[in-house]
């Protein structure tokens, strides 16, 4: 072989090399670019759902805060004692308060609601023979029957509550007969005749 054929030989051997180490780097290069992408198409997908995840949770917190009832901010109702009382037709349900004063019917004072002292006083009878009058309240909602009946179940109301809030008072309220519930009332019509028992007039011819 001469020099020449050994030089062109050579030559083609470090082209070659030479061919296969540019390829292999780019290769390399190929391979770690898309490496990058890859992670980097991670990196976003992540980020994507964090953020929906935050906004779902947001969401989420939203719709508890919307469907919880809103709080009160007053304090604690008052306490009270309740009871009924009856008389003939009129229902009075009785509500006793330990931090009020006076008494309402039908939100209406005593007098606004009655107007006739001897119903007034037959309501607060029951607290005035216990000596409470000043330390206790009533709200009272009637109905039914008239302003005799209504003040005489208001003050039966109002004997039972009393007892709910000191069972003591029983014995002194029986003695006062405030406890007795009056089971008088109006006897009904009856056929053929003019009311209960009242017959039309007998006629001879």
């Amino acid at each position: 072989m001469t020099e020449t054929t050994k030089k062109t030989k050579k030559d083609e051997v470090l082209s070659k090399s030479k061919d296969k180490k540019v390829v292999d780097s780019s290769a390399e290069v190929v391979a770690k670019e898309k490496a990058a992408f890859e992670d980097e198409v991670v990196k976003g997908i992540d980020e994507a759902l964090t953020k929906e995840e935050e906004a779902d949770e947001a969401l989420v917190i939203e719709e508890v805060a919307v469907g919880e009832k809103p709080k009160r901010t007053s304090g604690k109702k008052d306490k009270y004692f309740e009871a009924v009382g009856r008389r003939k037709t009129a229902v009075a349900r009785v509500r006793l308060f330990t931090k009020m004063e006076g008494i309402k019917i039908n939100n209406k004072t005593l007098k606004e609601y009655f107007g006739v002292e001897r119903y007034e006083k037959d309501v607060e009878s029951a607290l005035e023979k216990m000596k409470i009058s000043d330390k206790l309240g009533a709200i009272i909602k009637v109905k039914g029957g008239g302003p005799m009946a209504q003040s005489q179940a208001a003050r039966l109301g109002i004997a039972r509550a009393l007892i709910k809030f000191n069972p003591v008072f029983q014995k002194r309220l029986r003695r006062l007969d405030l406890l007795t519930r009056d089971p008088r009332a109006v006897e009904r019509k009856k056929p053929g005749l003019k009311k209960a028992r009242r017959a039309p007039q007998w006629k001879k011819r």
